[in-house]
């Protein structure tokens, strides 16, 4: 396997190995990749291939623009979707870049010849939207190091946690809002990992007290080892977004053994059962929000940091690297073996 990233940080290119697995690191120009339309990426990518000579080649992602590069090389290829660009323009307000990336979306996945993606939700609106292509469903497993946290949750006062980048997409300008209203209600903590939307933050500096900012504590820059033992200690992780379609903060909390209070959106429902191992409310719905964390302080087993057994050993298992490895190398043979045989059609 041949691993190809191209960053403008680089100093210069750089190629090694690692447990059978090389690494081509290019440095590219910064600046020029979305408004080259992705062309210098091309040129670099398709350079590199001609020495590796792939007998497949598979694009992660639509977001920068993996997914259009692909299709113009000459090699089989599988295109994987992390986010769905267009839906997330649909749902919540877009950036410049993020409005372009959503049109080169759907250019690329009109010319995949094969596209996977993470949840039920995701499948079903691309086979609507893109029947001629075959899509298949294949989980993205969390790093096995959540499937072995070792729990020991706080429960006075509760330990609530967000993990993501905390802005207007994931809900952020509902929770703390929801938060506020139990302040006195429900004794707790909000551990915020990862980076908040500045302005954001700025405008709710007006609209939720000062108490409850002392509540809160943010954390950047954690490793997988460093989350995964903040989801040892905390109670419950809140995750109210707006448009996600597999979250892998969700999964982490998931195969951790975290109970999530989570949005009924995007693939949300495919990783949290509601009742079992958290609680789903409506998007979007403050109201819903604020009851769904009361009832979820109240559950015999939530309030405890603890989920059903029987679901989580069965979202370990559908969550598993086994799992995953196993489904992408049958869609690897299916796009190869399908080229072969169209090449011989053609010899013939």
């Amino acid at each position: 396997m041949h691993i190809i990233v191209l960053r403008k940080q680089f100093e210069r290119g750089f190629t090694f190995k690692r447990n059978g697995v090389t690494f081509h690191l290019i440095k590219t120009t910064g600046g020029w990749r979305a408004p080259s339309l992705f062309w210098l990426d091309t040129i670099l990518i398709r350079r590199k291939l001609a020495e590796i000579k792939p007998d497949v080649v598979h694009a992660w992602g639509t977001e920068r623009g993996a997914a259009l590069v692909a299709n113009r090389l000459d090699f089989p290829h599988v295109v994987t979707i992390q986010g769905l660009m267009t839906w997330y323009n649909q749902t919540v307000p877009a950036h410049l870049h993020d409005r372009l990336a959503g049109i080169l979306e759907i250019i690329s996945l009109r010319r995949a010849q094969l596209i996977t993606t993470e949840s039920t939700f995701s499948v079903q609106w691309l086979r609507r939207r893109f029947p001629h292509v075959r899509v298949e469903q294949i989980e993205h497993a969390p790093d096995p190091i959540f499937h072995r946290v070792e729990r020991r949750p706080q429960t006075q006062p509760f330990r609530f946690v967000f993990v993501g980048t905390f802005d207007q997409r994931k809900g952020g300008e509902y929770l703390l809002p929801a938060l506020d209203q139990m302040k006195s209600e429900i004794p707790f903590e909000l551990v915020v990992i990862g980076k908040a939307n500045v302005e954001m933050m700025q405008r709710l500096r007006g609209r939720v007290s000062a108490e409850l900012w002392q509540r809160i504590v943010t954390k950047e820059n954690l490793t997988p080892p460093q989350v995964a033992e903040e989801l040892s200690k905390a109670t419950m992780m809140v995750f109210p977004t707006l448009a996600d379609v597999s979250p892998n903060a969700v999964k982490e909390a998931v195969v951790a053994g975290v109970p999530v209070i989570g949005s009924q959106i995007g693939g949300v429902p495919d990783y949290v059962v509601s009742g079992q191992n958290g609680i789903l409310f409506r998007a979007g719905d403050l109201t819903e929000l604020v009851k769904a964390i009361q009832t979820a302080c109240r559950h015999p087993l939530f309030s405890r940091g603890m989920v059903d057994p029987a679901v989580l050993s069965r979202m370990r298992e559908y969550l598993s690297p086994e799992l995953m490895g196993k489904r992408f190398l049958e869609v690897y043979r299916d796009v190869f073996q399908h080229r072969k045989t169209t090449q011989a059609v053609h010899t013939v």
